[in-house]
């Protein structure tokens, strides 16, 4: 019996940015940057247009000076706000209680709080006290599709599961003018804020993608701890990394592409975590841009969302479906440097 991937809902933050907005708020902050034109030019070609936040550009949480602690608690809060709005509405779409869901997989990186998203969404949506939960609080990009695959798996294991993956990321609340690298200007422009959430089942609910139990992947590039990371501080929490972060795609691909097997990919889901990281993976997968524009569109309209980046671009494919038994392949990366993919059917 497969696992069945339905129809995600996303919701994006309130407040549209554009990139114009940052590189004059980078400007005003950092008037005497060494590298400050080549900091500009670089994010007029970073592949965003605009994005979202959870808050205003100029609040005190964002390029402000909040310490940790206001900003910790702003981020989970916001997170938290948009998880269960998406929550709400993907069981509306489906047309499901409470009570029919067995499991929660949830994924949030971005603010910090114990007890996390798995139990305050339950409390808040009245789920059963019962229910499997799973919180991912570090997967940060690989989120959404370490989700789908734990979620997978507990569909695949269980006969009559019906299974809540959420994911929320405040990624705006790493957005801190104390980090100057240039690297660290380029997330300034690249990140968005935004929730999701899809059902996965071992009954179908609607189209989607069907995945089998040799369809999930999960892989964790050789000494790349450090390719991304995560730091904390009193000023907040930073998001780091290395050049070699830039060819993680190119590096991990022959990974993916020996587990495929010569299974086709005619549908790629990729995490738009960037321009060269999408055409990576949609250039080792023998894919055009064309092929990869639900993914570029996403970066170029609303950012790289972190983990909820995936439900949103399988959201896209939703949109303009693909034909009866198309083949598709999700996959995100992750810190240091990690994969989560998923290949299966398309249903509909």
């Amino acid at each position: 019996m497969p696992a069945h991937i339905h129809h995600p809902t996303t919701i994006l933050a309130p407040h549209k940015i554009t990139t114009a907005e940052i590189a004059d708020d980078i400007a005003a902050h950092h008037p005497d940057h060494p590298r400050l034109g080549a900091i500009l030019r670089v994010l007029g070609n970073c592949g965003v247009t605009t994005r979202y936040f959870t808050q205003p550009l100029t609040a005190d949480t964002i390029s402000g000076t909040a310490d940790i602690g206001a900003r910790a608690t702003r981020a989970f809060a916001d997170g938290l706000a948009m998880a269960e709005t998406a929550t709400r509405a993907t069981l509306t779409r489906h047309g499901l209680q409470p009570a029919d869901i067995t499991g929660l997989i949830t994924t949030h990186a971005t603010g910090w709080s114990v007890p996390n998203l798995d139990v305050h969404l339950t409390h808040r949506l009245g789920l059963s006290p019962t229910i499997r939960r799973t919180a991912l609080t570090t997967t940060a990009c690989a989120g959404g599709a370490t989700a789908l695959i734990r979620a997978a798996e507990q569909a695949l294991l269980y006969p009559g599961s019906r299974i809540l993956v959420v994911a929320a990321e405040v990624l705006s609340t790493a957005y801190n003018h104390n980090d100057t690298a240039i690297e660290h200007m380029i997330y300034k422009a690249l990140f968005g804020d935004s929730g999701a959430a899809t059902i996965v089942s071992s009954d179908p609910l609607g189209p989607g993608l069907t995945v089998q139990a040799d369809g999930l992947y999960e892989y964790a590039l050789p000494d790349s701890l450090t390719y991304y990371a995560g730091r904390i501080d009193s000023t907040g929490l930073h998001f780091d990394s290395t050049k070699q972060a830039t060819g993680g795609a190119r590096h991990v691909m022959p990974a993916v592409t020996t587990w495929l097997n010569g299974r086709p990919v005619d549908i790629p889901v990729i995490h738009p975590g960037s321009k060269p990281i999408i055409m990576d993976t949609a250039n080792a997968l023998g894919l055009t841009e064309t092929d990869a524009r639900h993914s570029l569109d996403t970066l170029d309209t609303e950012g790289n969302l972190g983990g909820v980046s995936v439900l949103r671009v399988l959201e896209r494919t939703h949109g303009q479906p693909p034909a009866d038994g198309a083949q598709a392949l999700a996959i995100a990366y992750g810190p240091g440097f990690t994969v989560s993919a998923l290949h299966g059917t398309w249903t509909n």
